[in-house]
């Protein structure tokens, strides 16, 4: 599971905690974070680094995606204003 958002101390915090504790393998993207203290940021990301995650530069994440084959996926192709009624889509 490759993990980003905010903020580093809370949110991303117990979302890496709660993947790790489910069994996942865990990848935090370092620059895919933020706090609003340089060194809580700095602190958690240590401290998940140390014990729940892997802490990688998104430089490395991007590379891992680049490495997937395109046809990965069957994913729909989608359309321009082509939705679905809600209905139809949810079944």
């Amino acid at each position: 599971m490759i993990i980003v958002g905010t903020t580093t101390s809370g949110c991303v915090r117990a979302t890496v905690v709660d993947a790790f504790s489910l069994n996942y393998r865990v990848t935090l993207a370092e620059e895919g974070c933020f706090d609003r203290s340089e060194v809580s940021h700095a602190l958690s990301l240590c401290d998940m680094h140390a014990k729940y995650a892997d802490v990688v530069p998104t430089a490395e994440v991007l590379s891992y995606f680049n490495q997937l084959p395109d046809d990965l996926f069957d994913l729909p192709a989608g359309g321009h204003g082509l939705a679905l009624p809600t209905k139809e889509a949810a079944e």
